[in-house]
């Protein structure tokens, strides 16, 4: 199978997008943030689809930026609650190396202060425990290939994923 791009999943905050852009760069490929693309669309920030369209509205709504991105050649970071649009996973899944960038449940509830405001996906009376729990069998479904975070800057997970993905081509060569 060729894969063309890298998909990034993962909690919220994660890194996908921070850690996205550094290693496009590294590779000498482009970058798309699936949430720019969604607030785009819209001509609203995450935070006001989740509050005007619900929970199942935004996830619809990200299924469909997610199936509107037509790239090579790129590294894709998702937005957390991808993973709960098969048909969106499944079309990255079929030009991309999907990769799991794996945060701890502690740190997650550490850097997540304000879930609401960052346009966090989370059903009524769900705990980030929940969302934790229910979003972690999902992205290992999906994930090709899994960069555990635990006790790791950011430059160190860069590096792991930059060296995870040169061994995947070398192995794809």
């Amino acid at each position: 199978m060729e894969f063309n791009n890298i998909t990034l999943i993962g909690m919220p905050t994660s890194g996908k997008s921070t850690i996205g852009v550094i290693v496009a760069k590294i590779l000498g490929m482009d970058f798309v943030d699936a949430d720019i693309v969604i607030q785009n669309r819209e001509g609203k920030k995450l935070s006001e689809i989740i509050e005007e369209k619900g929970i199942d509205g935004f996830v619809k709504c990200e299924g469909d930026a997610i199936l509107s991105i037509e790239v090579n050649n790129t590294v894709i970071a998702t937005g957390g609650s991808a993973v709960y649009s098969a048909n969106a996973m499944e079309k990255l899944a079929k030009n991309s190396l999907i990769v799991y960038l794996k945060l701890e449940k502690e740190e997650l509830f550490r850097r997540l202060k304000n879930a609401k405001e960052r346009g966090v996906v989370l059903r009524e009376g769900e705990s980030l425990e929940d969302m934790y729990n229910a979003r972690a069998k999902l992205y290992e479904k999906y994930a090709h290939l899994t960069v555990e975070e635990k006790n790791c800057t950011m430059e160190e997970t860069v590096a792991k994923l930059v060296e995870l993905i040169r061994n995947e081509q070398a192995v794809r060569e």
